[in-house]
């Protein structure tokens, strides 16, 4: 069963069905078009459900002799999921729940791709870092949008009237959406403006984000070390056995080559010398 589930075959199948589950989605979205057609995509979707639920039953009996490998897997647990809650009475009702799972069934394409895989694998591990981000971001944001209500409420009130209106200010300019405009509006208040819009510009789009593309990068790298040594250890494993009975195998040939070694006629001593 294990050798099944590693078929190229079986991941094509279970690829085709997951496509085709997103194919049906799009089409979905056209309301003439799934009601004229509405019951043929209505048992279209149960044969990819039944499909997605012979795929789990089959991995699951190929860990059938060590049934925690199956849930050491986080995409098991994923896959598992999302096919099990479509079977759980009240949500197969629920037809936006239902649409939600049958889109998170779009997401199991990771689990074909490695590339893919190890880009969210990586997003996951850049989490943390990405809450560093998000506070050493916020905090240059707060700084600056008080300083900016400070210096500007009064000639500027529509973008720095209030705290808050001074926060999405510069939260678009972060994108450096608008620059030039709000330097030359700031001029005509301070010189100094151009310090403050320089400093903050500096910060934000060019520090900043360099930093964040750094955690991501960092993460990146992770997330593929991560996947090759969970790659090294589903490898299939050598049997012991197997090992036993092929030194056996030639330490017995070894033997019958020694048996047969005297029968071997010397050479004359003239090929010898040649």
């Amino acid at each position: 069963m294990h050798s099944l589930t590693q078929a190229p075959w079986f991941s094509h199948t279970a690829m085709c069905a997951i496509a085709l589950n997103a194919v049906l989605l799009g089409v979905e979205t056209y309301a003439g078009f799934a009601h004229r057609w509405a019951t043929p995509l209505g048992i279209v979707e149960h044969v990819l459900l039944g499909l997605f639920a012979l795929e789990i039953l089959v991995r699951a009996l190929a860990h059938a002799d060590r049934p925690s490998d199956f849930f050491r897997n986080p995409w098991n647990i994923f896959d598992a999921l999302v096919v099990l809650c479509a079977f759980t009475p009240g949500i197969g009702q629920d037809s936006t729940v239902l649409r939600l799972l049958r889109l998170a069934r779009v997401i199991r394409t990771a689990r074909f791709l490695p590339q893919l895989r190890i880009i969210l694998n990586a997003i996951g591990k850049s989490l943390p870092g990405m809450a560093s981000f998000l506070l050493v971001g916020s905090l240059v944001l707060y700084l600056y949008a008080m300083i900016g209500w400070t210096c500007f409420a009064t000639a500027d009130p529509e973008h720095y009237g209030s705290l808050g209106r001074a926060v999405i200010t510069l939260f678009v300019l972060m994108t450096l959406d608008g620059l030039g405009e709000a330097v030359r509006a700031g001029l005509d208040i301070s010189p100094w403006s151009f310090a403050y819009y320089a400093s903050y510009v500096l910060l934000s789009s060019f520090l900043l984000v360099n930093l964040l593309i750094g955690v991501v990068i960092n993460s990146l790298d992770q997330a593929r070390v991560s996947e090759e040594t969970f790659n090294a250890s589903q490898a299939p494993k050598p049997d012991p056995a197997a090992i036993h009975e092929s030194i056996a195998a030639l330490r017995a040939g070894l033997d019958q080559l020694e048996q047969q070694l005297p029968l071997v006629p010397a050479q004359p001593e003239r090929l010898r010398k040649s």
